[in-house]
């Protein structure tokens, strides 16, 4: 029987392509291309995972490999063995040793606060 708590998982073998939306936990170890929107859920990105997707969601931990852009309203956690390749708008980042992580990063003060960057007019500036 299923825990009540327990995140919804997307198994190594699965491949979506498409628009996957939710309102839970998720930890996929699949294959996905597309948008994955969970505003008010966390994320898992598995050590097996393979992404080409758009991401939005509340916390994202990133264990495998993303190619495309992570939106997060909390944290996005890049762990050892990662590898993104695309920006990353959150509240915090955290980076572990041995991820690799090829974008730009944009932390907000506050979500909701639009195009108030504070290095906007910083040309050249990138992490």
């Amino acid at each position: 029987m299923a825990v009540e708590n327990a995140p919804a998982r997307i198994g190594k073998t699965v491949i979506i392509c498409g628009e996957l939306k939710g309102s839970e936990d998720l930890i996929v170890d699949g294959h996905v291309e597309g948008t994955i929107t969970l505003p008010e859920s966390r994320l898992t990105i598995g050590a097996n995972a393979i992404i080409a997707a758009d991401l939005t969601a509340k916390d994202v931990l990133i264990l495998g490999q993303l190619k495309g852009n992570v939106n997060a309203t909390g944290r996005v956690e890049l762990r050892a063995g990662c590898n993104v390749e695309g920006d990353i708008r959150a509240l915090r980042l955290a980076v572990e040793d041995n991820a690799v992580f090829r974008g730009k990063v944009d932390l907000t003060q506050a979500a909701g606060k639009g195009h108030e960057t504070p290095h906007a007019a910083q040309p050249g500036l990138a992490f």
